[in-house]
């Protein structure tokens, strides 16, 4: 019991001794060396920080798109939505596809009224996250495309049919009866090639970054590809066409004695003015924006959200084409116009009395104008 305790207080005294001995030699190699064993980084180096990226804040542009888009979209769609439904009750009500031109305006406004159909879906892809599933992202794009493509080209096939009518009207006549065959042939193939140029966007888009897009980033080459192509084919090639046709019509009208002739040409330049005015102010942006993605994008996040907010702006100005076809290429017209006060008054939309203050006393045109020009170019 007592060589127990004893050597329990050996034990204890080691110890002690232990502990002064190593707290004296700290204080000895404090006072021999200062550095600290971690060096403190902020005092020796600093770090470069200009090769990592930044990243863009867009919040600014976000807050734009939702209102922005919200409102415009929802006026453009309901218009849309209207007008062309009426021009195709229109058609549909008194069977008056009669020319080439009426077969085309109809198909036309099945395009316009297709894509008023997606903008709602553009607006939720534009402002929100992305929730409605892949399927639904790809038919959107897709209906998309297609009215978009068989637009452009139509309104490319009416200049042509209005060329030959006014401009090659001997020629025009002499083809009457293979007219209208010829007419559905030419819908069917416009609707064929829309879809194949919309083959790309059936199978690259996808959901990225909780939106539906085709592209994985704004540097992804396929950006470059598929802007182009639209460029060329759904503005350029259409441009071309309406122009040289358009240009023929009025030479040949001002060398008409027919009184009509200077309303006819009013008609044309407005038609030229919308395409003009809604489709040269967004292909602008879409190919400076196709160059920028051709050389890598851009770093200034200035310049990239001065590009978005042009993108946005002026792609709203371009959808407004699909309300203003109707009434640029349809309600124009005397008979039609006739025709759809007619159907307003069946309707129950219009009195009788309003019906005849409307129409009585107008002016018709000539058999030839109410055949052949009234559709396009007769008020």
């Amino acid at each position: 019991m007592t060589s127990f305790s004893d050597l329990h207080m050996l034990l204890s005294v080691v110890l002690i001794w232990f502990i002064n001995f190593k707290s004296c030699l700290c204080q000895d190699d404090d006072k021999e060396d200062t550095t600290p064993l971690y060096p403190d980084y902020n005092l020796t180096f600093s770090m470069d920080y200009s090769s990592f990226p930044q990243l863009c804040v867009k919040a600014s542009n976000r807050k734009f798109r939702f209102w922005f888009m919200s409102i415009f979209y929802s006026i453009i769609c309901f218009l849309g939505l209207v007008g062309n439904l009426l021009v195709i009750l229109t058609f549909l009500y008194f069977k008056r596809l009669k020319t080439m031109t009426d077969v085309y305006l109809l198909n036309l406004s099945f395009a316009d009224l297709l894509f008023a159909l997606t903008l709602p879906f553009w607006t939720a892809n534009s402002v929100a996250k992305w929730v409605l599933g892949i399927f639904v992202c790809k038919a959107m794009n897709t209906i998309y495309k297609v009215s978009f493509y068989s637009s452009m080209f139509l309104l490319s096939f009416i200049s042509v049919d209005r060329y030959f009518a006014i401009s090659k009207a001997v020629s025009a006549h002499r083809h009457r009866s293979r007219a209208m065959f010829l007419s559905k042939v030419s819908s069917v193939i416009i609707w064929v090639v829309a879809l194949i140029f919309s083959i790309p966007e059936m199978t690259y888009t996808n959901i990225n970054n909780n939106t539906c897009t085709p592209y994985s980033s704004s540097s992804d080459p396929l950006r470059v590809s598929l802007q182009a192509s639209q460029i060329v084919w759904a503005f350029f090639l259409p441009l071309l066409v309406m122009s040289f046709c358009y240009s023929s019509i009025v030479h040949t009208l001002c060398q008409a004695r027919n009184f009509e002739r200077n309303k006819a040409i009013k008609v044309i330049l407005a038609v030229v003015a919308v395409f003009l005015v809604c489709q040269l102010p967004y292909n602008l942006v879409l190919f400076w924006n196709t160059i920028e993605t051709a050389k890598g994008g851009t770093k200034d996040c200035d310049y990239e959200n001065r590009l978005l907010y042009a993108t946005d702006v002026t792609q709203c100005v371009a959808f407004l084409r699909c309300c203003l076809n109707p009434f640029v290429y349809a309600f124009v017209g005397v008979k039609f116009r006739h025709d759809l006060l007619k159907l307003l008054k069946d309707f129950g939309c219009m009195s009788q009395e309003r019906f005849f203050r409307y129409t009585c006393g107008r002016r018709r045109s000539s058999g030839n104008t109410d055949t052949e020009t009234t559709t396009t170019f007769s008020p």
